[in-house]
C-alpha cells in the first residue's frame, strides 16, 4: 500500500496499490467521504495514466487543487518512482 500526504485539501492522505499501472485499493483519509468513496469506486482497476488524465487539474472551491487532482499527483509521484 503506498501513502500520499495530500495538501490544500480536505483529506489528509491517500492510500492506494498499483498492480501493473492498475489502481486498486484507493482509500482516502478525511473529506468528503461519499464523493471520496464515489472517486475510488470510479478508478478500481483504471490504467493509472488514463486516471491522471483524467483527475488532472480538477479544482475544489478555489484551491487550485481537489482530492482527485491529490490522487493524479500521487499516481504520476508513484509512476515516476518506479521507473
Amino acid at each position: 500500500m503506498q501513502e500520499y500526504k495530500t495538501t490544500g485539501v480536505c483529506c489528509r492522505r491517500i492510500l492506494f496499490d498499483l498492480k501493473d499501472d492498475k489502481i486498486h485499493g484507493v482509500q482516502f483519509e478525511g473529506g468528503c467521504a461519499g464523493n471520496l468513496a464515489a472517486i475510488s469506486k470510479l478508478v478500481e482497476g483504471m490504467n493509472a495514466q488514463q486516471a491522471i488524465e483524467t483527475l488532472s487539474g480538477i479544482d475544489c472551491g478555489g484551491r487550485g487543487t481537489s482530492c482527485s487532482d491529490q490522487l493524479a499527483k500521487a499516481l504520476t509521484e508513484s509512476l515516476a518512482a518506479a521507473s
